[in-house]
């Protein structure tokens, strides 16, 4: 079989074979590599799995690496009709997960791949073993000045179609979620070939809005916390983060009190791209500590 990585993919920047996986209409794209416990990279706004590619090159000699994209970003499509919003995506990787039959898996997730993926553990905790997240956030934000002002802006119709026109979240947040290092023009093109039109731009427009219109699906996040609350947890933190501050770090504190925090001092918003050793080995020496499969 093919491999489901187009020509315009890099073999040495993405060594990956690609998978493709229809559901419901969306073609969800996805990386599976190495043997092991598994693991199921979800990535946020506006990256794809090649956003993850560092970690899982030191990770898959040891581990299951899975990585969709999510739908309408990356190498995967949706259907005209899909709204993008957060909770319809969560609804597709539950699917993902299932369609997988993904067993004792650990989230590993940044950015909008927190909410959804946690949104999916929720619903089927016997599936999960563990919760290893990055910069992210579990609950509305709406009241926060620092989130509803960036939403309002970048989220709202003048935003929207800079994002749809100009790719401004890609030529924007990427470069300014990178702290310790600048991203090479060939890892820009693959951020930029990924969302090469306004049509393919359309799922990276809908989020910025979403951080303050989907309070109810955070909200039911929030609430689904309690569920998941037990299962190892590891938090790695970028502390340059333009988007997530010290204030989202000391919540998950007070949300997830077992955790092992690991801070990477210098990182940006995308950490695992920006510091992907530190990300590896802090998920490597977490994993080996002591996360069991789920009893059944």
């Amino acid at each position: 079989m093919a491999s489901a990585v187009p020509e315009w993919v890099d073999p040495e920047l993405y060594p990956f074979r690609g998978e493709v996986l229809d559901i419901d209409g969306h073609r969800l794209h996805y990386i599976d590599e190495g043997s092991g416990p598994t693991l199921l990279f979800l990535h946020g706004n506006p990256t794809w799995s090649f956003v993850w590619r560092g970690v899982i090159a030191r990770l898959s000699g040891s581990f299951r690496c899975v990585a969709p994209d999510l739908p309408g970003f990356g190498l995967s499509t949706a259907p005209p009709d899909f709204d993008g919003r957060p909770a319809s995506i969560a609804a597709v990787i539950e699917r993902f997960v299932t369609e997988l039959n993904l067993r004792d898996a650990v989230l590993v997730a940044q950015d909008w791949g927190g909410p959804i993926g946690l949104a999916v553990a929720e619903r089927m905790p016997d599936r999960f073993a563990g919760l290893a997240l990055g910069n992210t956030w579990a609950w509305p934000i709406t009241g926060d000045p620092h989130f509803e002002r960036f939403s309002a802006v970048m989220g709202g119709p003048v935003g929207a179609r800079l994002i749809r026109r100009a790719n401004l979240f890609v030529n924007l947040m990427i470069p300014l979620g990178h702290r310790r290092r600048s991203l090479t023009r060939d890892e820009m093109r693959h951020y930029r070939a990924a969302l090469a039109t306004p049509a393919r731009r359309q799922a990276s427009a809908v989020l910025p809005r979403e951080i303050v219109h989907s309070a109810e699906f955070l909200r039911e996040v929030e609430q689904g916390l309690d569920g998941v609350r037990e299962m190892p947890a590891l938090l790695v933190w970028a502390d340059r983060d333009i988007a997530f501050r010290r204030t989202e770090l000391e919540r998950w504190r007070r949300e997830l009190p077992a955790a092992t925090v690991v801070e990477i001092p210098g990182a940006g918003h995308f950490l695992q791209s920006d510091a992907p050793d530190e990300f590896a080995a802090a998920l490597r020496a977490w994993h080996r500590a002591g996360v069991a499969p789920v009893a059944r």
